[in-house]
């Protein structure tokens, strides 16, 4: 091999290890899920009657009760997509109504933290089997 195929295959190999590396889901306290980047932490929780919890950490990890926070969740069904709105419930937001049939839905999860804040964005598939190795849904899973 020349260099500039060993410099090529060197390269694309980085690639690859970040995006896995970038794909690598935080657990949260509740099981639930980490949603990146966000400021407080927010952990998306899909609970066993399959309504979703959203909860909200410091940066010591203990649960901080949302004031203005909203969230909204899209998630897909056989007919389209399914908006699901949220209500405060003691320290969470808690779905008013529950994910559609399926083990594995996408959702995209917006979050505004703010009452004027322009909504995020947080895209991954609701994916309630058990993972192997961790034993949470494969949506929280942490471990690959």
């Amino acid at each position: 091999m020349n260099k500039a195929s060993l410099l090529l295959a060197g390269v694309l190999c980085a690639g690859l290890f970040s995006v896995a590396a970038a794909d690598k889901v935080e657990a949260g306290p509740k099981g639930g899920r980490i949603l990146e980047k966000t400021n407080p932490k927010v952990e998306f929780f899909v609970e066993k009657d399959r309504t979703v919890s959203i909860n909200f950490y410091d940066a010591a990890g203990k649960v901080i009760t949302p004031t203005d926070q909203s969230v909204t969740v899209l998630a897909d069904e056989k007919d389209g997509k399914q908006k699901i709105e949220f209500e405060k419930k003691g320290d969470a937001l808690v779905s008013k109504t529950k994910l559609p049939e399926g083990d594995a839905n996408n959702v995209v999860v917006q979050l505004k933290q703010t009452a004027d804040a322009k909504p995020k964005n947080y895209r991954f598939k609701a994916d309630l089997n058990n993972c192997g190795g961790c034993k949470r849904a494969e949506y929280a899973c942490a471990c690959h």
